[in-house]
């Protein structure tokens, strides 16, 4: 049986299969094109992919022999499960930890953004580090600042726990209201929208995308924030609107800001790369070594456990 993947993916999911398994590989590190998609699909009993992998109908119907599906996600809002359902096709996901570690990218971007750590390696490496200057590279307090969290699920509740670490003041706002258990453990304070963009020094989104969600963050949000704010998106793309937020960003609205997702990923907004106040990274929310080790563990797993139901 074959096992198609337009991307390399960690160790274990490389390595250990039956001889009667063999790897169809895609290592050119460059995105596959449908059509190219398909033509590998036509004989493979299995196929493991990303969240940017479109599984529909037509994906589906390229692939005759397809048994099982493997999204290295938790999610699978890319892949027509009802159809692969109808089809006999199984698919199996792989959610790994994505709670803490994508509260950690969330404070580490808060602190990169405000203490401008990019803008100062740069400094750095291009030789313009002449002198200590005791007005060079200013940036701003975190210790004692206000943290804004827009959605208080599980990963909105880890950057709190961060937030309090750093002696800060946590407001939240939640779709559905207050949550006093919440408020309890991790000593935090429920505010409505306006006064959470009001009063918040640093913002951060972790609120489900929806219809309600999307551009969340916009033009009229941005202005009522404070002149020295910033911005930090570990949540989903869709939920800022990124020109609104370039134009924000050039004028001096907010003083800064992070993402490290995209509303067209993985294009990035043009406008956003020409500033220097605002960090970027490639959705690295769940990116650890450990975590991707054990996502891909996992996955095989379960992939070899459907193979070999299928063998049977």
């Amino acid at each position: 049986m074959k096992i198609y993947m337009p991307a390399e993916f960690p160790e274990p999911l490389m390595t250990g299969w039956d001889d009667g398994i063999v790897l169809d590989v895609d290592r050119s590190g460059r995105p596959v094109s449908r059509e190219a998609m398909k033509a590998h699909l036509a004989d493979a009993a299995a196929v493991v992919i990303n969240l940017d992998d479109v599984f529909d109908r037509e994906m589906m119907d390229a692939a005759p022999k397809l048994k099982a599906i493997a999204l290295f996600a938790g999610s699978t809002y890319n892949i027509d499960t009802a159809y692969a359902e109808k089809k006999g096709i199984e698919v199996c996901t792989a959610m790994g930890e994505i709670y803490e570690n994508t509260a950690d990218l969330t404070f580490a971007l808060l602190m990169a953004t405000a203490r401008r750590i990019p803008e100062a390696d740069r400094y750095v490496r291009e030789g313009r580090y002449g002198r200590w200057e005791p007005a060079g590279l200013l940036g701003g307090d975190i210790y004692g600042k206000t943290l804004g969290i827009l959605g208080l699920g599980r990963i909105g509740s880890a950057v709190a726990r961060r937030g309090r670490g750093f002696g800060m003041r946590v407001l939240y706002t939640a779709l559905h209201g207050p949550k006093p258990e919440a408020e309890r453990e991790l000593g935090c304070q429920f505010v409505s929208k306006d006064e959470l963009l009001r009063q918040s020094d640093f913002l951060c989104l972790h609120c489900k995308l929806s219809k309600e969600t999307e551009h969340i963050i916009g033009r009229s949000e941005l202005l009522q924030m404070k002149p020295g704010a910033y911005l930090i998106n570990t949540g989903r793309g869709r939920l800022v609107d990124e020109p609104a937020l370039a134009w924000a960003l050039r004028e001096r609205v907010i003083a800064g800001a992070a993402l490290d997702v995209f509303e067209e990923e993985p294009k990035v907004l043009p406008e956003l790369l020409e500033l220097d106040n605002i960090v970027l990274t490639p959705h690295l929310g769940a990116s650890t070594l450990d975590n991707r080790l054990g996502m891909a563990r996992d996955l095989a797993e379960r992939l070899r456990a459907v193979l070999g139901r299928c063998s049977q």
